[in-house]
């Protein structure tokens, strides 16, 4: 990962899982089992550079869910709160 540079990966938006677990928006805001494809293509609907690579989240290693890199200088928090608004207007 590069300067400048931030990491999604799918768990952080799946409804599915705890907070322990990875989640990081509230149950409202999440999505049934998203793919880093689907973060992909919300991003790209907010005009937001990125790409997929196929790494694993560290603590679900055995998932191979895919992690999504995107151009991004601000605050984690508020892309992860972009991205997750954006998932769940259409799949």
């Amino acid at each position: 990962m590069e300067k400048g540079e931030c990491i999604l990966y799918p768990c952080y938006f799946n409804v599915a899982l705890t907070r322990e677990e990875g989640r990081r928006v509230p149950k409202t805001l999440g999505a049934k089992g998203p793919a880093a494809a689907d973060i992909e293509r919300a991003l790209k609907r907010l005009g937001i550079p990125c790409h997929t690579e196929e790494h694993p989240h560290p603590g679900h290693w055995g998932r191979h869910e895919g992690r999504v890199v995107v151009a991004w200088t601000a605050k984690k928090e508020a892309l992860i709160k972009k991205v997750a608004k954006n998932l769940a207007v259409k799949r």
